[in-house]
């Protein structure tokens, strides 16, 4: 009602109030600011909603300049990257910086630079004018951020459960967040998005997202084909433009979830199954195919890709895909045309780029997508239509472990009953996709990181158990990332894991020693301490991902990349021992233990090597009680 609109008005001056009288190290003062961070995130929105005539400032000559988009984008400046709020009007692109303001003060920008759209181009006009390198971090050391940030999160929920909920313990921890959650909203993103101005000035933005990318391209194209005259601003209409910025622009905030209140990130955390059947609506035969993208900590992701489906205006591509998800509320489809001429040479990426045929999303709807059944759905996009079913899995029950009721097969069946019945050291499952990813993927890129197609990956597991005839045949014909997921899987479905239930909490505890003599025994030990079976799988393991990494400038997976891949699934406990009381909620598995997993192989991966026979030579000089 309006009467409960105004007090929260004036309940939100009072809090600031408050706020300014009160020490910071009150205990109130962290409760305080809360309070008053969700009342300003309340009334912004409402403005938003009930405020149109905020979205245009009138110029000189009496003409209205509307705000048709904005957003924050990194810039790179100088060799570095800048977060900044880029504001698109009907006559010009502003470049904008946030500028540092004390507690209880407005909002400020600064203006960095702005184009007039009648003298913006995509195209590079000089070939002289050399594009920047675009540095990218090693991606194990954005992973470790995203662990970091499941880490703080898990632990503010905690800190919120307890007696003290309220403390100051949540905002330092909210605070600690943002920063994680801002460096990675920085760091993460590496599509490039160049402008440049007629007059010879370039500009380039890095983009998560060819979704974003496509939207920020398509909205400056539109206005483009007005008749826009060149316009100058004076020094005086600049300012008076950038200081309208604060209450012009749609986006009050940074992407990041430490600056929603919490029920505003209820995301969907586990995995979500996707089948991209067909796609129709298009007028000539091309070369098309799909890619799939999430949002994840404030950004989007591509996750998945189909394959090209040739000469065709009725792609029937019928692939399944298993993606990840971290508190994502969203799933992008882009229909692309694959372009194979080389005279189509970008001059900004230096790389062929495939044309965006369509594009569009659908919200993730916890209550719809959690169902047992497949989800069948549309998107439309521009007159095509793509068909596609989707089914979630929660994180909790991902991170289940389920023995197979068939002990025939090798899919979670003991790896001792799966050696012995072979009457081999190693599985002939793991033997036969190591070998082949040496022989024919050892060069990929994103080799064991990016996932093979779901329907190929499940062919090979019901060849496997079955131990059928075309097993060589098929894997010579197969994906090389549907080989690397079916090992992958193999893994993920032992009924217990490969370094045992058993041994869990002892590696946990050795790899936080801190002593490094102290730790090469326990690490050691323990390797002695595992069933032969285990041991001699492990090591083989341990040495084809050595090789890999060997190959990391050009398959682009370091020691770290792989351990992030393989780490939980070679240590994740079953079921059973999480509810013994090793681990206490399914959720602190994955954030609290998933970096202590990843250390674990990565202690293993960064050892010199390591012999079987010369590790069980030292089992007469130890004690096998851990």
């Amino acid at each position: 009602t309006l009467t409960e609109l105004l007090e929260r008005v004036c309940c939100t001056e009072s809090k600031g109030d408050l706020l300014k009288h009160t020490p910071k190290d009150h205990p109130d003062f962290p409760l305080l600011q809360d309070a008053l961070r969700i009342s300003q995130n309340f009334l912004s929105s409402i403005n938003e909603e009930i405020d149109p005539r905020r979205t245009a400032i009138t110029t000189p000559k009496g003409e209205a300049r509307q705000l048709v988009k904005d957003g924050f984008l990194v810039e790179m400046s100088e060799g570095s990257r800048k977060l900044r709020h880029v504001f698109l009007f009907t006559d010009l692109l502003l470049c904008a910086k946030m500028k540092k303001t004390s507690a209880g003060r407005q909002q400020q920008y600064e203006c960095k630079w702005y184009i007039p759209l009648a003298d913006l181009t995509f195209q590079l006009l000089d070939d002289s004018d050399v594009c920047p390198h675009i540095q990218v971090l090693p991606e194990h050391e954005i992973e470790e951020i995203k662990i970091k940030i499941s880490v703080i999160k898990s632990d503010i929920q905690k800190e919120k459960k307890a007696l003290k909920g309220q403390s100051r313990n949540v905002e330092r921890l909210r605070k600690k967040m943002n920063e994680q959650e801002s460096w990675l909203l920085l760091h993460s993103p590496t599509i490039p998005f160049r402008i440049h101005n007629k007059h010879g000035k370039s500009y380039l933005f890095l983009l998560s997202s060819d979704y974003e990318r496509s939207e920020w391209r398509e909205s400056i194209q539109k206005l483009q084909k007005k008749d826009l005259q060149p316009c100058q601003l004076s020094s005086v209409e600049l300012q008076v433009l950038t200081s309208s910025c604060c209450k012009l622009r749609t986006v009050h905030n940074i992407p990041v979830t430490s600056n929603k209140d919490d029920e505003e990130t209820s995301g969907l955390y586990g995995f979500l199954h996707v089948i991209v059947h067909s796609a129709k609506g298009f007028k000539e035969s091309a070369n098309l195919y799909c890619t799939l993208e999430v949002d994840s900590y404030g950004y989007f992701v591509s996750k998945a890709k189909t394959r090209v489906f040739r000469d065709t205006t009725e792609p029937q591509w019928n692939e399944e895909f298993e993606i990840e998800l971290e508190g994502s509320q969203c799933l992008r489809i882009l229909c692309y045309e694959k372009c194979y001429d080389k005279t189509k040479l970008n001059k900004d990426d230096n790389e062929i780029v495939d044309i965006i045929m369509g594009k569009g999303q659908v919200q993730l709807d916890p209550q719809t997508v959690q169902s047992k059944n497949w989800h069948v759905d549309v998107i439309e996009m521009n007159g095509i239509k793509v068909e596609f079913s989707m089914k979630f899995t929660s994180r909790d029950l991902s991170l289940k472990r389920t023995p197979s009721k068939k002990q025939s097969g090798v899919f979670g069946v003991k790896i001792s009953i799966v050696t012995k019945r072979e009457r081999s050291k190693v599985p002939y499952i793991v033997r036969q996709c190591i070998e082949e990813v040496e022989k024919r993927g050892i060069d990929e890129v994103g080799i064991y990181r990016i996932s093979g197609v779901a329907t190929d990956i499940q062919a090979l597991k019901a060849a496997f158990d079955t131990n059928s005839k075309d097993i060589l045949v098929m894997l010579s014909d197969m994906d090389i990332n549907a080989i690397a997921g079916t090992l992958k899987l193999y893994f993920r479905e032992l009924p217990e894991p490969l370094l045992t239930d058993r041994l869990y909490p002892a590696f946990m505890e050795g790899i936080a020693l801190s002593d490094p003599a102290a730790k090469e025994n326990c690490m050691m030990h323990l390797l002695r301490s595992l069933p032969d079976p285990n041991l001699i799988t492990f090591l083989s393991l341990l040495e084809h991902l050595k090789r890999v990494a060997d190959k990391e400038p050009i398959n682009k997976m370091s020691l770290h990349n792989l351990g992030t891949v393989f780490g939980p699934t070679l240590l994740r406990p079953s079921e059973s021992e999480v509810t013994k009381g090793h681990i206490t909620l399914a959720s602190d598995i994955w954030s609290h233990d998933v970096m202590a997993q990843v250390q674990v192989l990565l202690y293993y991966l960064q050892h010199p090597p390591i012999s079987f026979a010369e590790l069980k030579r030292n089992t007469l000089y130890f004690s096998t009680d851990v």
